[in-house]
């Protein structure tokens, strides 16, 4: 029997059937869990700080390219502008 390392639930695996890396939520605490070893079984509580900061990325870089596209946009207008003067 395997324990859930967040909240030292047991957790009902057969360890035939599970594989290194496969993610699994504990039916306690709704952690994610990420087999890391199968023989013994040993889990790792997959971070929800590791999930913020992808999104928190993901967000900059779509604000980064929002930026560029404003900066593109205002070279493009001052171009005009020139052509017509």
């Amino acid at each position: 029997m395997v324990r859930c390392p967040k909240c030292d639930a047991e957790i009902d695996l057969d360890e035939d059937e599970i594989e290194e890396g496969e993610i699994l939520t504990c039916l306690e605490c709704d952690a994610e869990l990420e087999v890391a070893q199968i023989h013994p079984v040993r889990l790792n509580v997959i971070s929800e700080d590791d999930e913020d900061e992808e999104e928190a990325s993901e967000d900059g870089d779509e604000l980064d390219l929002e930026d560029e596209d404003e900066e593109e946009d205002e070279d493009e207008e001052e171009g005009e502008t020139e052509f017509r003067a």
